[in-house]
């Protein structure tokens, strides 16, 4: 015997040819409403540029540091609160980025490191007869270029930032590539690096492949500081007082013209590798059992750079995302850990291309410890 009671409970758990249209109908809604957002982004992204671009005092410029007097006319004016800077980082960073406190690292921290990684850390002065340095050079305004409006904001937070952890800073503005590399000269040779565990040079300038652009560069007269000439100037002969010491040295620039986007797909190639280089006991006879003590030319030295060669880098009226990002990281982590962690973290911020494509890189590395900065220390 069928239990009525039981069928009729079903039923009612069933939907009817009534129920059915309505879910349809429902259905076919959401659908209209999801295609209708998403043909409706194309349009307000075209309305937002047309807007900008019709109003030029109301917007905010997005130009890259290669932004040269040619490209001007090129140039795409967005908004910088329409658009996301930093994909895998803090979003709000650097569009309305207010100062974050440096975090100050415990004092039973310090020993506890100290103490299990003595032989792993760069050892760190006392604060007391403590004399750290650190060299701001930024151009801003050139013969040839277009001003670099935002680097002011950049300086003023790497000097906060320098600051905050202990060190004097120098800064020096609009100079040419051989200004500049009189001052690195000066800087390199000044007395108080004796009493200095480290030191920082932050370059801001435009930028091409060769190196940094002085304040005369054009591609008819070039006027370029060469990383050769930077480390050079800061190498165990030259800069004795800095020897054994950790030499950060920090570019905002252009390194050429490209936007540092590649679309790649599954395709396999090969990579070959040759190298001359003579048999290491090519060198054994060279060195000698003197009364000198042998030391390497270029050692404790870190460049980070906002880009890769050949590509962009950008600067916004608020700062570039590069700096914004570093000094961010900095005052955030510094505490715990040591800077190329920190330097890996800024990359990682920038792993996902966005429409300000760019890759900070670690170059010439040659440190042979961690340098931890220890705030407060």
């Amino acid at each position: 015997m069928f239990n009525k009671k039981k069928i009729r409970q079903k039923t009612k758990d069933v939907l009817n040819k009534k129920d059915i249209r309505k879910v349809r109908k429902e259905v076919n809604r959401i659908v209209n409403n999801t295609e209708k957002v998403v043909k409706d982004i194309p349009e307000k992204t075209g309305k937002l540029l047309a807007g900008q671009l019709a109003h030029p005092k109301e917007r905010q410029r997005l130009p890259s540091e290669d932004d040269s007097k040619e490209s001007r006319d090129e140039e795409i004016a967005v908004s910088v609160e329409e658009l996301a800077i930093a994909p895998a980082g803090p979003q709000e960073i650097h569009c309305a980025q207010s100062k974050n406190t440096l975090k100050l690292c415990p004092r039973d921290h310090f020993h506890n490191l100290k103490k299990e990684m003595a032989d792993k850390i760069y050892p760190i002065m006392e604060k007391e007869g403590r004399t750290r340095l650190a060299l701001i050079i930024c151009n801003k305004i050139f013969d040839s270029f277009s001003i670099r409006h935002g680097a002011e904001v950049d300086v003023a937070r790497m000097q906060d930032l320098l600051t905050d952890l202990g060190y004097s800073v120098i800064v020096k503005e609009n100079l040419t590539a051989q200004e500049m590399e009189t001052e690195l000269r000066r800087f390199a040779d000044h007395p108080d690096h004796r009493s200095s565990d480290s030191t920082f040079l932050v370059f801001m300038s435009h930028g091409i492949e060769d190196g940094i652009c002085g304040t005369k560069h054009s591609d008819e007269k070039p006027d370029v500081l060469r990383d050769d000439t930077i480390f050079t100037i800061f190498n165990s002969n030259n800069c004795r007082n800095l020897r054994n010491k950790p030499k950060v040295i920090i570019t905002q620039a252009c390194r050429g013209r490209g936007d540092g986007i590649a679309w790649v797909t599954t395709a396999r190639t090969k990579v070959m590798a040759d190298t001359r280089a003579p048999p290491l006991q090519y060198y054994w006879h060279r060195a000698r059992c003197d009364a000198v003590t042998m030391t390497h030319v270029e050692k404790d030295c870190i460049a980070f750079k906002s880009c890769t060669p050949h590509n962009v880098s950008w600067l916004l009226e608020t700062g570039s995302p590069f700096i914004s990002l570093l000094t961010y990281f900095i005052r955030e982590y510094c505490w715990s850990h040591h800077l190329e962690a920190i330097f890996r973290m800024v990359q990682n911020s920038f792993e996902t291309p966005t429409v300000l494509a760019q890759m900070p890189t670690v170059e010439r590395v040659s440190m042979t410890r961690y340098f931890y900065l220890f705030p407060g220390i």
